[in-house]
């Protein structure tokens, strides 16, 4: 029987076929907390509140609290924690996080490395996001996909049979659905996720790029970026509602379901979301990868992560929380109550009966081949997380919608990105 201080420093291999018993109350926290933002999957947090929670429990006499910060706060929430070095000891990181806040997490690349020894190998393109100096500064779980979201009813009453595989074809659609009532609704307004979930891929498709791979070359003014810009004016125009220069990550959603767009950007959520209020929408609701530009197919990385506080009172504790969290036996069914909303970063999950129930969801599995952190190919840092927050990328694209000249959004944009990085 393991003591409670074996269990603290037992190895993976071990974990997974040990018959742990409740240990002594003298060596380990009668609690930990955990605080991650909430999922847009309501049984994906109380999965792990409400299950995953009790069970570790009742298996180690330690009590987990679960925080959950509303919907785009989460990273004001970790600003707090990591300046006043208290609160909870494991925190959920979205995005390039890990960079921002290196000197606040924990070196757990020994988590890493055997959690992807078991479940893996780590997909490549998630090193980017949580390895800072050669270190793991974050555990992934899954990427949050951002795909096209359409109502197959009325793209086959416009006579489109198939999704537009590229983006030109893709505006020609929406031109004969607009005709018909029923208008496109991409985001290009300050939101969080569904704003630059396409306008990246859409640079990108054209051959645009923001920085260079080396973080010293900014290389947004081009004539691949003012194609980009140009195409985004004609597609806003002639295929969507006004409205959208003003929405955030809600209001695409909203608006789908409420049967006022017939095709937007998104994560899985429309569909979830469908399936469980609105089902007769959900009948005729379907995804697909985003349409591919003269310079190819891209989709956005971001990748939800587990990171651990440099002051937690006791690190081990934490560690063997993760450890247990990480193992098949949870992560499974954790991610499977999620719906899919989560693709993993372990290759063990890239056949996962999770993605059984629903083909529809596929997609979103399919799309982390071609996904890529915002500001790729300049590296992750800082300066990527700031060019993000002041939506240098999706203002560009926004003004030029709203009638600025292409030349003007460029430039304006590439000045802002010189300051950012400091290159005169």
């Amino acid at each position: 029987m393991a003591t409670r201080r074996e269990f603290l420093t037992v190895t993976v291999s071990t974990l997974a076929g040990a018959a742990l018993a409740p240990r002594s109350a003298t060596s380990a926290p009668k609690a930990m907390s955990v605080v991650r933002e909430s999922s847009f999957i309501k049984a994906f947090d109380d999965y792990f509140a409400k299950t995953l929670a009790t069970e570790y429990e009742k298996l180690t006499g330690i009590r987990i609290n679960y925080e959950a910060v509303s919907v785009g706060g989460m990273l004001t929430r970790l600003t707090t924690i990591a300046e006043t070095k208290s609160g909870p000891e494991i925190a959920g990181t979205n995005l390039n996080w890990p960079w921002l806040f290196d000197q606040s997490f924990v070196d757990v690349s020994d988590l890493a490395t055997d959690i992807g020894k078991k479940l893996g190998p780590w997909h490549d393109n998630i090193l980017d996001a949580v390895v800072v100096n050669k270190k793991w500064k974050a555990l992934p779980w899954g990427n949050i996909g951002q795909l096209e979201v359409y109502r197959t009813d009325w793209f086959k009453e416009a006579g489109v049979t198939k999704f537009p595989d590229n983006w030109e074809d893709l505006l020609a659609a929406g031109r004969l659905l607009k005709k018909k009532g029923h208008p496109f609704g991409f985001e290009l307004g300050h939101g969080f996720g569904d704003n630059h979930g396409w306008l990246y891929p859409l640079l990108w498709s054209y051959g645009g790029r923001e920085i260079d791979k080396d973080g010293k070359t900014v290389l947004l003014d081009s004539d691949e970026t003012a194609r980009a810009v140009d195409f985004c004016r004609r597609f806003f125009k002639e295929t969507m509602l006004e409205d959208v220069l003003g929405w955030t990550d809600v209001n695409n959603n909203k608006a789908f379901l409420g049967e006022q767009i017939s095709c937007t950007n998104n994560a899985s959520s429309i569909l979830v979301v469908a399936k469980r209020d609105f089902p007769e929408i959900a009948k005729v609701t379907d995804h697909s990868l985003n349409p591919q530009g003269p310079k190819g197919r891209f989709h956005i990385l971001q990748p939800a992560s587990h990171a651990l506080m440099t002051h937690a009172p006791d690190q081990a504790a934490a560690r063997a929380f993760l450890r247990w969290l990480y193992d098949d036996k949870q992560l499974s069914r954790w991610l499977t109550s999620g719906e899919a909303y989560y693709a993993p970063f372990l290759t063990a999950y890239d056949n996962h009966p999770m993605w059984n129930p629903e083909p529809r969801y596929l997609p979103y599995k399919e799309s982390l081949k071609t996904s890529r952190l915002h500001g790729w190919p300049g590296p992750p840092s800082h300066a990527m997380s700031e060019s993000v927050a002041k939506y240098v990328l999706v203002d560009m694209f926004a003004k030029a919608a709203a009638g600025e000249s292409t030349k003007n959004v460029i430039a304006t944009a590439t000045s802002q990105l010189k300051q950012i990085y400091k290159i005169k």
